[in-house]
Parts: structure tokens; C-alpha cells; sequence
């Protein structure tokens, strides 16, 4: 589980293009909208396709992406209770 948080971290940072941030710097528990990391609405639209290129997962709706996306930790828990990848 630990090596799918820094391997999402480290995917959240390259295809979303955050520079000036490291995945060290990424709290498994900080949100990632908001205050946390800082994503917007955009970031959770490309973040979805690249879910479903990376690791085989649709997010259906916006109330199963408001869960998944809430930290690194949910999304990885959300990972691999849906993945295929």
C-alpha cells in the first residue's frame, strides 16, 4: 500500500505538471482539493482519465470522485478495492 501512495504521488506530480513540490511533501492524509495540494476542478478531470489509462477504473459520478479524491490515502484505498491495473 505504501509503494502506491508514493507511486501515486509521484504520477499526481508528473502528469499534472506541479513543480515546485515533491511527493515527500505530499501528506497521505492532506486533502488534494482545497487547501491540501491545491487541485481544482480541471485537475480532477484529467485525473480521471489518467485513473482509467493507469489503472483501469472509471469514476462514475462526482460523489464516487469526491471520495476517491479526498487524500492520497482514499484514493489509494479506492485503487485497490476497484482496480484492474
Amino acid at each position: 500500500m505504501e509503494e502506491l501512495k508514493q507511486q501515486l504521488k509521484e504520477f499526481i506530480i508528473n502528469e499534472l505538471f506541479l513543480e515546485d513540490i515533491t511527493p515527500e511533501e505530499i501528506e497521505n492524509d492532506a486533502p488534494l482539493f482545497g487547501e491540501g495540494l491545491g487541485l481544482d476542478s480541471l485537475d480532477a478531470v484529467e485525473l480521471v482519465v489518467l485513473l482509467r489509462k493507469q489503472y483501469k477504473i472509471d469514476i462514475k459520478n462526482m460523489d464516487e470522485g469526491k471520495i476517491a479524491f479526498r487524500s492520497i490515502d482514499t484514493l489509494a484505498n479506492y485503487i485497490q478495492q476497484n482496480g484492474n491495473g
